[in-house]
Parts: C-alpha cells; structure tokens; sequence
C-alpha cells in the first residue's frame, strides 16, 4: 500500500495550512457565486453575487469531500480504495442525482467498482465526480500522481471515460498547484496525468490555443459552445474547457477568475467552484474579504449526508485533513468481474397497413437501451412491453426517457406522451417533461408499454427506463431484471 509520506517538501507547514483553508474558501466562494444560475445557459455578466448571501450555500461539491475525510479519519489505517469508498456511499450518502442515484443502485444491486461506475450509466460523463477532487489534492500536496490515483479510486465508484478522468486531471492540476504558481503548468501537470486519447485533452487544449489566438471571454465562449455544447449540462466535456477558459481569463486574479467561470453558463456551481479552488490553492491571500463575508466559514452540508460527525467549520475541516496528510495510503482493488442485469421485454413493429409482427421476446443489456436499427419510417411502430416489480405499496416515479416520440402506458392506463426531439437527463429529479409519472402501486408486478416512432436524423432510438421511490428518487434496485 503506497502512502502520501512525502510531506509538503517545498514548503512549511503553516504555509500548507493556509493553502488547504484556501482552497475550501475559494470553492465555497465560488460555488456559492454559480448556484443561483446552475445549468442556465450562459452568456452571464455577473460581478458579484447575485443575490448576495447570507452563508455559504450547501453543495454536494463539498459534501462528499467531507464524507470522504471523515470516513478516513475513522479507519485505524486510512486507505483510499474504491470499496471503502463505495461503503461510504452506502453508508452516509443519500444523493439521487443523475450519476449518484445510478452508482448508488449498482452498488445496491451488488455491482462492486469500477463497474458500479460504467455500467447502465447514461451520465458517465457528468461532473459529479470532477468536483471532488481537490480532497486528493490537499491529501497529496505536490505530488500530482498519487492525487491522480486517489482521485481514480473515487471517480470509478460512479463515473467512467470522460467523467473519470475529468477528476483525474483537476486532483492532479489541484495538487501541482501547491507547489507550482504558473497558471499554465498547472493546467499542463493535469493533462499530463490523464489518456492521450481523452476527449478532455482536446477540448483543455482548443481552449489554451483559442485563448492565445484571441484571449476575450466572448470569442472564447463562442467557440467553447459551437464545439462542446451538450444536451447535458454537466458533461465534463464543455465544463472543463471552461475551467480552463476561467483559469486563463482572470489571470490569477480570484474575483474575474470565479466570475468568468460562471459567466459561460452549464454547471455553473461545480465550474465556479474548483476554479476557486484552485486560485485559493495558488493564493489563499488573493480571495478578498468581500467574498468571504457574505458565506461566512460555517461548514453547510446537504441534508442528504447522514451519519458522520462532520467538522462546524471550513477551518475545523482543514484542520482534519492537515492532521490526514501523510497517514493516508493508496490501496488498489483487483477488479472483480460482474453479472449484468438483463431487461427482458417483448416487442412488436407495426407498420401501416400492414399486420403487425408477433410479439417476440428481446433482452437488452441493462435499463440503458438501444434498438438496433433506426425504424424504417414515420408510420413504423416500435411497440415494447416491460414488466417491473415494486417492494412495497406507495408512490413511485415510473421514467421512460428518449428522445423518439413516445407513448407511455403503466398497467394499460395512459401516462404521459410527448413528440420526437429533445433532449435526455435520465434521473428521477429532473427528467424532460413528460417523461415520467408519479404512480400509487401495489407491491408486486407492474407493465410498462412503450410505443416508440422514428427518431429525429433517422437514427436507431434508444431509451433509459426506471423505477424511482417517490420521497427520495432513488432508484428502485433491480426493478426491471427477472
């Protein structure tokens, strides 16, 4: 088991411990600053917050990071691994957004990491696991490939390609900056930690280049959309191309830094805030008082984090992980294969005025499917019959979320419609309009009837489908397998 032994070599103590405060106050700053505005799209012209607040807003940016130090801080040998990490999820976390609620129904369903991360997951790519890294990077000040690894271990709990590596890069960009003042070899030493394949080095790199050919944020924020704009606005792939975009517009300043994040739109909460953190890494002095003021140093945790005994204050938390650097270790976990969960359905095409097909049998690979080939017209019918299963009576939130015009039906009442088009967020709490129904049911089986027309572009559809309890929108573990 490696261990972060080296101990902050190219500074004192003292300065390490302003470095970590910085970087919990810079990333509440700039949360903070973006959470008003969270998945609007940019331009924005902020200059301050807006509205100014009273204390720092909660933000699950933050939130894990505790859960993670304090679970750390209970072993009697601190470790990172994917496991205990995954234990933590299942043990003090009660998220069910987007990649949360599908790591945390893998986990359930006994999908141990790094499968728990890239099977059945629509949001591989989203920034739920970019936002946690500076952690790794306060835990291993300096030394940015064993940042890199701890951020691997975590990322893979609920992440994959994309989404990984984008907490790879910034636990590595984060801990480079402890040592590093070079805005530039910071964004450099985090490239340099992950695949030269990425996606993400292509869209870091357009950015840097963009931004010497032209260094405005109007220019830079026309490109940046025309090229990366997603249906999903927390893809890391047009939100670390903003971070980088912040970084280099506010040329170490934390104020336009922050701002100039935000300004791009997308998740404006997580962009804002690891730019802020890492400008309180690079210069804990530069965060001015008038952005401290209003968010206080009260540590504010969502109410879905339970079981820990959290830190009262941003000071008292980097306080802990100053007594965690150089007692943590690295510990790998071999991977272990994995059992998908088939959903099996029957199907039927009907086509006009032609009889329609028997129903057949087809099982696909998981609750993120795919037909495998676009419907042969705008009067083909692609007809699908789900059974799924609930624990108990109550209320439940049935999805069945796709771009293709679609027609829901539960136990053969009608539950919702909508034309072709769109855009997909297969999570509970924020599906596309009609794409979910709320449902009283009775313990035991159920039907879900999908009929399913042409895709937009003539492309095969496909489709995410699901079972949420109503009161916490967690996913109903293996609803659709038998």
């Amino acid at each position: 088991m490696r261990t972060a032994g080296r101990r902050i070599a190219d500074m004192d103590r003292e300065r390490y411990r302003d470095k970590v405060l910085g970087c919990w106050l810079g990333k509440a700053a700039g949360g903070t600053l973006g959470a008003p505005v969270e998945g609007w799209r940019g331009p924005h012209r902020l200059e301050f917050y807006d509205p100014v607040p009273e204390r720092m807003l909660p933000n699950d940016d933050l939130d894990l990071q505790v859960v993670w130090a304090c679970s750390l801080a209970a072993m009697p040998e601190p470790a990172v691994s994917c496991r205990r990490l995954a234990k933590a999820w299942l043990d003090h976390v009660g998220f069910a957004m987007d990649e949360y609620g599908v790591g945390i129904r893998n986990l359930r369903n006994r999908i141990e990491p790094p499968f728990s991360g890239s099977y059945d997951n629509w949001f591989t790519d989203g920034m739920g696991a970019a936002i946690r890294s500076e952690l790794w990077a306060c835990l291993a000040p300096g030394d940015p490939e064993l940042a890199a690894a701890f951020a691997y271990e975590d990322a893979c709990v609920d992440h994959a390609g994309s989404g990984l590596w984008s907490e790879v890069f910034l636990a590595a960009a984060e801990s480079a900056a402890f040592t590093e003042p070079d805005i530039r070899r910071v964004v450099e030493t985090g490239l340099a930690a992950i695949p030269a394949d990425s996606p993400l080095r292509e869209g870091i790199g357009d950015v840097i280049h963009w931004f010497d050919e032209k260094p405005e944020f109007d220019f830079l924020f026309g490109r940046i959309m025309e090229k990366y704009r997603s249906d999903n606005f927390t893809d890391v792939k047009v939100n670390l191309p903003i971070i980088t975009a912040g970084l280099l517009l506010g040329r170490g300043e934390f104020g336009a830094s922050i701002c100039h994040a935000v300004n791009f739109g997308e998740d404006c909460d997580c962009t804002g805030a690891s730019v802020g953190a890492i400008l309180g890494i690079l210069n804990p002095a530069g965060i001015g008082e008038k952005w401290l003021a209003p968010i206080g140093r009260s540590l504010v945790l969502s109410r879905e984090i339970t079981g820990i005994d959290a830190p009262r204050t941003l000071d008292a938390f980097s306080e802990l992980i100053c007594s965690l650097q150089g007692r943590v270790g690295l510990e790998r976990n071999p991977a272990r294969s994995f059992e998908p969960r088939p959903v099996r359905a029957l199907y039927t095409l009907r086509r006009s005025g032609k009889p329609g097909e028997a129903s057949a049998p087809v099982v696909f690979g998981g609750q993120l499917c795919r037909w495998p080939a676009p419907l042969e017209n705008e009067h083909e019918q692609l007809v699908l019959k789900f059974e799924f299963r609930v624990p108990a009576d109550g209320e439940y939130i049935v999805m069945f979320n796709t771009r293709a015009q679609v027609e829901v039906e539960v136990d053969d009442a009608p539950a919702f419609r909508r034309e072709a088009g769109g855009s997909m967020a297969p999570s509970f709490h924020r599906a596309p309009w009609n794409q979910s129904v709320r449902l009283e049911l009775k313990a035991g089986a159920h039907e879900l009837k999908a009929v399913l027309q042409r895709m937009p572009g003539n492309v095969a559809p496909d489709w995410v489908l699901g079972v949420g309890d109503a009161a916490s929108s967690q996913w109903i573990p293996d609803a659709f397998c038998g």
